[in-house]
């Protein structure tokens, strides 16, 4: 199914009172930043995770056991965020890839959180069996519906916060519920640029053969952007919506370090990822045009910020 805007109208409106309202900064003429590292549990995955437990307790299909999630870090503690908050219980998988920082922040948020699976894909698959057991509500990290439109109000904000609009959107992706949203906010009044690392080209893959298929997943992006496969929603919602580009590491690197450096932005490194695709040159900003990039997280140890 493919979002539209409506639902992320209908998002916007329910989980309102629930998260902030992030800042955008002109960092440069014409270059606006998107601080979804604000946020509440440092990352946009709140909004989703707000907006599915939210529209299940209206739908009265919210369970005594709670909230379920498997994720590479920020969507856990985005959906351990959302349940602390509404005083429900949250079971979170992670893979061992999870950076260490964001496990120890499930665990001050309150969630019961398993180690387990090299990969996202494979912590996954322990979370379905689990929810199968207790009867949770699963909360998928990018490919439901009230995830995904939750995860599109940072577009709807974006286009209300800057005057005049923007011409150009850059959007990191991982399985694909961002950008979703995104498009399906802005819809049509500003391009989105898909921004994926070459070592884990997921949607890229997916928009070229047309169906969601299975990629390698490593490198430097893989705790946050490590989804193996693109979510149908994703591909249902963005294709030939989308342009589709890939970064290096070591162009995700150097926009990480530039944040920091430049701006006094911390990011993790997916947060850095749609600004890699402008300073590298893989996305080339045409003489005027107006580009807002959208930092998606900054849940990162600060001491490795410099490296």
């Amino acid at each position: 199914m493919a979002l539209r805007r409506d639902d992320v109208e209908r998002a916007a409106a329910r989980i309102r009172g629930h998260v902030r309202r992030t800042p955008v900064a002109e960092v440069e003429r014409g270059l606006f930043l998107k601080l979804e590292g604000t946020q509440h549990s440092g990352s946009f995955k709140v909004r989703g995770a707000f907006n599915r437990i939210l529209g299940a307790a209206e739908d009265g299909a919210l369970p005594a056991s709670g909230v379920i999630a498997a994720s590479g870090g920020n969507h856990g503690l985005a959906v351990a965020y959302a349940a602390r908050s509404l005083g429900i219980r949250a079971e979170i998988f992670v893979p061992e890839v999870c950076a260490p920082v964001k496990i120890e922040g499930l665990r001050r948020l309150g969630a019961d959180v398993t180690v387990t699976g090299a990969i996202y894909a494979e912590a996954y698959e322990a979370s379905r069996k689990r929810a199968a057991d207790t009867g949770a509500l699963e909360i998928h990290a990018y490919d439901q519906a009230d995830v995904a439109a939750g995860q599109g109000t940072v577009g709807a904000e974006l286009l209300d916060q800057i005057p005049g609009g923007v011409d150009t959107v850059l959007v990191a992706v991982g399985g694909g519920g961002l950008v979703a949203g995104i498009v399906a906010a802005v819809d049509g009044r500003a391009s989105v640029v898909a921004v994926e690392p070459e070592r884990i080209p997921t949607l890229h893959r997916a928009l070229e053969a047309g169906e969601p298929v299975r990629v390698e997943v490593g490198g430097v992006g893989a705790d946050a952007l490590g989804a193996s496969v693109a979510g149908r929603i994703a591909l249902d919602t963005v294709a030939g919506r989308v342009s589709s580009v890939l970064v290096t590491d070591d162009a995700i690197v150097e926009a990480r370090r530039a944040l920091w450096r430049e701006h006094r932005v911390a990011a993790e490194y997916a947060g850095a990822a749609a600004l890699a695709a402008l300073r590298s040159g893989v996305y080339a900003a045409r003489d005027g045009e107006r580009v807002a990039v959208v930092v998606c997280g900054a849940n990162t140890d600060p001491a490795t910020l410099a490296d």
